[in-house]
């Protein structure tokens, strides 16, 4: 295995220097309100917008588990990288709409709209889900990374796997805390750019050592089929197609996460062309990390790439990525890969920590202190981003056990999550007659039943019912409660008292002819034809791996 040459430690210690110079900028822009901290002052551009909203998005995922679902399933899990559409539909769609109604936050939407009722399940349901799956798997993930391209397997007599993994959480821990959204931002149009100059080198060289595109194609056969059969025990096309698309919705155009990028723009021109920029982006993580996950398989059935095994003997796909790294780049580029890896995981923790900040303090901590003011709140913010750094360190040792389906874990998991949350957006936002009594229980029905699931998937019972629901395709039993927490959400309401007024003002149909004629003056032709490439580029990669 390859050693770090003095050249990429010089790369990488220039690029620790550049992010530290960015985020020291970026914390001593004075911050005096809680939209200065949390969404930048609503000041953000498009291409901050569109670098952040794809940092955020590239995580560990990616980076360990979409080249490591590459490696063991081929194109199957490429659906949900082609899902660029869904953020144009984030920007022409829903960008006007959360621009006019000026939220906070997605779980504020839902008080205002339903209940707060509903506004505090999502709440709580999104920072469990944050700490439990996303803090807790970027940061499992950033230690995988860093022992395999290190190749150090401890030190002091400490796993060098928790000395990263802790060194990453609290870095990144420190720049979010002090800086806030703009820290966030800022940096991430450093990292952006250095992923995808580093993945784009592994891509290349794995391509040139594994003899080309053909020598992957021939190794790896049916691996490159995108749409299975119906009777495919994981990915059946009659679930990928809608499945995905159902998980899509909820994370490109309802999750916090992902929203609050386009809340921090300065007007609806900006926050579209960011989302625009960030569907160009979206096209990329398919040749970047999948199809290098591909390669790493090709190359270790030509006995030319060597992973760690698990207990079971087989090569740990979760490691395909560093393991690429480590063993073919050249010296220097080796450098830049690892900046680019660490870009990545430090950009997504960083998101993560300031969107679980901005949930707590608006949607928990105001509610007992309403009269605190601005600067006790950015205050408050930051101690809420320590708690979830702290949370994210003590979980790390559960994340330890995923091994190789790191990323089938987190679409599962998300795939139970979604469907309540993905329904009562849609219900509510594109239906007045919606109520706060259908849209509280659309959520519980949803929610409950997707932990029922959750719960069946870690007890595998062995007959009976619920063996037959355990057995359900997670993709099917996820349109499944989509389509169940449509229905509740609409039956539920004709059978309650409507929504008042105020409340339908909070609906796609309550926009004024001053909002529909500020939204149409915010976008020209360029908007369009861009928006036209990149379905162009979906349709014709379909077209491709059908």
């Amino acid at each position: 295995m390859g050693m770090f040459h003095w050249l990429d430690w010089t790369v990488l210690a220039v690029f620790a220097f550049g992010m530290f110079a960015t985020a020291l900028w970026s914390i001593r822009l004075r911050e005096e309100t809680s939209t200065d901290y949390f969404l930048a002052g609503r000041k953000a551009g498009w291409i901050s917008i569109g670098s952040s909203i794809f940092a955020s998005n590239i995580g560990s995922e990616h980076l360990v588990g979409l080249a490591g679902a590459g490696f063991v399933s081929g194109m199957a899990m490429a659906h949900w990288e082609m899902h660029a559409w869904l953020i144009l539909v984030l920007g022409w769609v829903f960008v006007p709409f959360y621009d006019r109604i000026k939220i906070f936050t997605m779980p504020e939407f839902l008080e205002l709209r339903f209940s707060p009722a509903s506004r505090s399940i999502l709440s709580i349901i999104s920072l469990v889900s944050y700490v439990l799956t996303k803090v807790a798997v970027t940061v499992y993930a950033g230690g995988i990374v860093f022992k395999t391209v290190f190749g150090i397997e401890s030190i002091g007599g400490i796993d060098f796997f928790w000395i990263s993994a802790i060194g990453l959480v609290v870095v990144t821990g420190i720049y979010t805390v002090l800086g806030g959204m703009k820290a966030v931002i800022y940096t991430s149009v450093l990292q952006t750019p250095v992923l995808l100059v580093g993945s784009i080198v592994i891509l290349i060289t794995g391509l040139a050592k594994v003899g080309g595109w053909g020598e992957v194609v021939a190794i790896c056969g049916d691996k490159l089929d995108l749409v299975r059969p119906a009777g495919d025990p994981e990915f059946p096309w009659t679930g990928v197609l809608f499945g995905s698309a159902i998980i899509g919705f909820w994370y490109w155009c309802t999750d916090q996460y992902i929203v609050q990028r386009v809340l921090s723009g300065r007007n609806q021109q900006e926050s579209r062309r960011g989302s625009i920029l960030a569907g160009y982006f979206k096209l990329l993580p398919v040749f970047i990390f999948l199809i290098p996950g591909m390669i790493a398989y090709a190359l270790n059935q030509k006995g030319l790439l060597n992973l760690p095994l698990d207990a079971a003997g087989n090569p740990m796909g979760d490691t395909a990525f560093a393991s690429l790294v480590a063993q073919l780049l050249p010296i220097g580029f080796k450098g830049i890969v690892v900046c680019g890896l660490t870009a990545a995981l430090m950009s997504s923790l960083a998101s993560l920590f300031n969107s679980s900040a901005a949930l707590f303090t608006a949607d928990f901590y105001k509610k007992f202190r309403p009269q605190a003011s601005e600067r006790h709140l950015v205050v408050v913010g930051r101690i809420a981003t320590t708690a979830v750094v702290l949370l994210g360190v003590v979980w790390i040792p559960v994340m330890q056990g995923l091994g190789n389906v790191l990323y089938r874990y987190l679409q599962a998991v998300q795939g139970l999550l979604a469907p309540a949350i993905a329904a009562v957006f849609i219900m509510g936002v594109f239906w007045k007659r919606a109520s706060a009594a259908g849209g509280l229980w659309g959520l519980i029905v949803g929610f409950s039943l997707g932990m029922f699931r959750l719960q069946l998937d870690i007890l595998k019972p062995q007959h009976g019912l619920l063996h037959w629901i355990a057995e359900v395709n997670w993709l099917h039993y996820c349109q499944f409660l989509f389509v169940l927490c449509i229905a509740v959400v609409f039956f539920v309401s004709l059978l309650t008292k409507p929504p008042s007024a105020e409340m339908q003002r909070y609906t796609y149909g309550g926009a004024t002819s001053e909002d529909k004629a500020a939204t149409r003056a915010s976008w020209n032709k360029w908007d369009v034809v861009h928006t036209t490439i990149i379905l162009s580029v979906i349709v014709g990669f379909y077209a491709i791996f059908w």
